[in-house]
């Protein structure tokens, strides 16, 4: 009877049901990210699913850097992996983890079906760019295999490998495969979603296979995994798309019509197995998830929130502390931890001066009323004048200049570092990409702290993003007063940041062409803007990287931030504005 039913079978439409667990793993916790694993296959298990799979690196978590270098945190990876497999009776189960043949490290996929290992892929194609360093700790794999469920040939590859349009993805179409299954930790930047998405229906198209592409979620440091796992079928449509910033489990049932003829025989390939269950009809209806992306600004948003939020807890830390100026960023990053963590874990840290305008003061304490959180006052004028009165006799009546200015951020700097040391409390910085780029904050000032929430927000998408909050929330959540009042340290009187720094529409624009775009001297200036300010914000911008190296990591929301993606030497006499005919 099985026989007869397998032939039958072998005529009729595949249907395979797959689940992608887009889960939010951590970095070297093997033992918890293996838990996580077995919860969301138990789930898969429960809706009768074939085929449950998991991100890249599942177990030891993405990316593990330097940990890969301890022989100890590769054998608990194997052992985790070993436990994962026991775990797949009656299941396929598709998971990343660190493979090694003794010699060689690869960032492998294990296929695993009955408590056996079917068969492993190992990543071909290693990115070595922007924040990745892939090639630093893997070897290349070289085999492209396809495996038989029934009459039904899938393949699985990792991230980059489906990238390439000469890649694994190609061959393994080539080699009969209707199905691919790709795992990721792809990375979250603005735009990312919408050319991930049109790269993986490309690929489906051009090579007439359906695909199940599942990404990692979450925080790891500066980096945010956005999710947005898929399944696409061979016509390039999304059948389904799961949540944006959040763990999800999306399940769909996959027709496999027409299973694709062979150009290599593989009937004999050892990767051929076969699961009875496929031939009968499943007891329990699935609703296909396809999730609608979140506007561009709100994913800004919440990649700022699960960034914030998973740095700090995975971190050890519960609560936080913010320096609250009244100013405009501090007040950003005051509603985003608000976000991340509820208002009783939020503590706002108010420290005028004798420059601090009655306003700024106000407009901080009426923020932390929207807000529903704790701020307490410590003005710093006592502190100050001690400083400056010690300080004297070596600064022997110099003129007032950008020392004493600093001297009080430095005082706002201690004083909260004392506050997060007393409390076990993370500071969260307030600097925001633009200052960061000139070096418009104050080393061990006001860039002390744990984590730099904006650290890669430039000043304009800071404005763009708490008028988001408010229009989103209906309400003034950030007050109108910050969002108006020109943006100023108030470090001196009557400062305002034009005093030092064009406007930042014009700021913005030119350090976009000279980071993000590496544009040079020349082309910038041909685009319009002013030869000496252009000259004045590139010596900033370069003459400053020795405090970028120190400050605080951030999340990254643009295609090239600061520290992972931009590697600039700190000590270096190149100049952007030699010309070639130099040499």
């Amino acid at each position: 009877d099985n026989i007869f039913r397998l032939i039958i079978w072998s005529y009729l439409v595949a249907t395979l049901r797959i689940s992608l667990a887009q889960i939010n793993t951590s970095v070297g916790d093997i033992s918890g990210n293996v838990d996580k694993i077995q919860f969301y296959l138990q789930e898969a298990r429960k809706l009768e699913s074939d085929i449950v799979a998991f991100p890249e690196l599942a177990i030891t978590g993405y990316p593990p850097e330097d940990l890969l270098h301890r022989s100890q945190f590769l054998k608990s990876n194997i052992v985790a992996m070993q436990q994962i497999v026991k775990e797949s009776k009656d299941i396929i189960v598709i998971f990343g983890f660190a493979d090694s043949d003794g010699s060689n490290l690869y960032n492998s996929a294990a296929l695993a079906f009955n408590s056996k290992i079917i068969g492993v892929h190992r990543k071909h194609l290693l990115p070595n760019y922007g924040v990745f360093d892939e090639q630093r700790y893997f070897s290349s794999g070289n085999t492209c295999d396809v495996f038989k469920i029934d009459d039904t040939k899938i393949a699985i590859n990792i991230c980059e490998d489906i990238w390439s349009d000469n890649g694994p993805l190609n061959t393994q179409s080539n080699n009969g495969a209707s199905l691919i299954i790709n795992i990721n930790a792809s990375p979250f930047h603005i735009d990312k979603r919408i050319t991930r998405e049109k790269t993986i229906i490309n690929q489906a198209v051009k090579n007439n296979v359906q695909i199940a592409y599942v990404n990692q979620v979450g925080g790891q440091d500066e980096l945010v995994f956005d999710g947005s796992s898929m399944i696409v079928d061979n016509n390039g449509k999304i059948k389904s798309r799961a949540s944006q910033f959040s763990e999800d489990l999306i399940t769909h049932d996959v027709n496999i019509k027409n299973p694709k003829s062979i150009t290599t025989d593989i009937d004999n390939h050892k990767n051929t197995f076969y699961i009875p269950k496929y031939i009968s009809e499943k007891s329990t209806n699935i609703t296909t998830t396809l999730t609608t992306p979140i506007a561009p600004i709100e994913e800004i948003y919440q990649a700022l929130v699960i960034g914030t939020q998973d740095y700090v807890h995975k971190s050890g830390f519960k609560k936080v502390i913010i320096a609250l100026s009244g100013g405009i960023d501090s007040s950003l990053v005051a509603a985003i931890a608000v976000e991340s963590f509820g208002k009783d874990n939020v503590t706002g840290i108010s420290m005028p001066s004798e420059f601090s305008s009655e306003g700024s003061k106000t407009d901080a304490y009426k923020l932390s009323e929207n807000l529903g959180i704790n701020i307490k006052t410590i003005p710093i004028n006592d502190i100050f004048n001690l400083m400056q009165k010690s300080l004297q006799p070596m600064f022997n009546n110099l003129p007032w200049d950008v020392a004493e200015e600093n001297i009080q951020s430095r005082i706002r700097g201690n004083i909260i570092m004392a506050l997060s040391n007393k409390f076990n409390s993370m500071v969260l910085t307030t600097g925001n990409k633009s200052e960061m780029a000139v070096g418009y904050a104050t080393i061990y000032g006001d860039m002390a702290g744990g984590f730099s929430v904006i650290k890669d927000v430039p000043k304009l998408k800071v404005y763009e993003l708490c008028n988001h909050i408010n229009n989103k929330e209906g309400k003034e959540i950030i007050p109108s007063s910050i969002i108006d009042k020109p943006p100023s340290a108030e470090l001196r009187h009557n400062q305002q940041d034009t005093d030092s720094l064009p406007p930042y529409e014009i700021l913005d624009a030119i350090l976009e062409e000279y980071i993000e775009n590496d544009s040079s001297y020349e082309d910038i200036i041909n685009s319009g803007f002013d030869s000496n300010v252009v000259s004045k914000i590139i010596n900033l911008v370069d003459k400053t990287e020795y405090k970028r190296r120190q400050s605080a990591p951030g999340v990254k929301i643009t295609n090239k931030n600061f520290g992972r993606d931009r590697r600039i030497p700190i000590t270096n006499k190149y100049s952007p504005f030699e010309s070639k005919d130099t040499y």
